[in-house]
């Protein structure tokens, strides 16, 4: 009796949260709002962007109802290990540090990374920002790069400063608390297209790695972070990743292996 009691338990352990979601009926997913066009509101206050499609593209094929579940940046991983959310989806980096927390899967979006100032800093470079007041997202990739950019060039008057959420970032640039960030070319395209933030710029590409962002669910779920790689690899050969990149970003997406590495 003692034996089948414990594989009785061994088996409820092993129940999978695909299993799960699909038994509820719906799929919560952790969304950055404040990220366009990544996430973020419309007029109407309805949830849009590339995320909120990916996620609603996710519950379709699950045959479930989508949740959006809006999520600061900082936020993500703590709503995944709460049980808050099931699934993030929400352009997050895929660093062996997260890796250690969630389980993350082949990426399904990819980043370059651009210099966002005001007109009148006479800042034209990422080297121009040595010595200058910078700051980012905290938790972010590019916060996390910028960050300790800062502390290796050491520059006199040079400082870091962390915001709360994307926005706040993005008024602190416009405001002149501080002179540059660093964001992805994504949310500098459409930050300077909204006329939300005056005299925003560009001033060139910032030297970081490609920053490729991973679906996440929490690290045991071996049969949830299958699926999801799945689901990511069948959007891009059915041609469902360029057709959202072109529909929120434009262009041609940015390839998603590596040379040499993997494909």
């Amino acid at each position: 009796m003692s034996a089948l009691g414990l594989c009785a338990t061994a088996a409820l352990h092993a129940a999978d949260k695909l299993d799960a979601i699909i038994e509820s009926g719906k799929l919560r997913c952790a969304v950055v709002l404040d990220f366009p066009p990544m996430g973020s509101r419309d007029a109407s206050n309805n949830p849009v962007g590339f995320d909120v499609d990916y996620c609603n593209d996710l519950a379709k094929v699950l045959g479930v109802r989508a949740q959006i579940v809006e999520t600061p940046f900082a936020d993500r991983i703590p709503a995944l290990t709460s049980n808050r959310v099931d699934v993030i989806v929400g352009s997050t980096s895929d660093t062996l540090e997260r890796a250690k927390t969630v389980g993350m899967t082949i990426p399904y979006f990819a980043f370059q990374m651009v210099v966002l100032t005001r007109e009148n800093t006479n800042i034209k470079s990422y080297e121009d920002l040595k010595g200058r007041a910078v700051g980012n997202t905290s938790s972010s990739f590019e916060a996390l790069a910028l960050e300790k950019a800062v502390k290796a060039w050491n520059a006199p008057k040079g400082s870091f400063r962390a915001y709360q959420t994307q926005a706040d970032t993005l008024l602190a640039v416009s405001q002149g608390q501080i002179d540059a960030t660093v964001v992805t070319s994504t949310v500098a395209a459409a930050s300077i297209k909204s006329g939300k933030y005056k005299g925003l710029k560009i001033a060139g590409i910032a030297p970081y790695t490609i920053d490729y962002v991973s679906l996440a669910a929490k690290r045991s779920e071996y049969g949830l972070i299958h699926y999801l790689n799945l689901f990511v690899h069948q959007q891009v050969r059915t041609g469902r990743y360029a057709e959202l990149y072109q529909k929120w970003v434009g262009g041609r997406p940015i390839d998603l292996t590596v040379p040499g590495v993997y494909y």
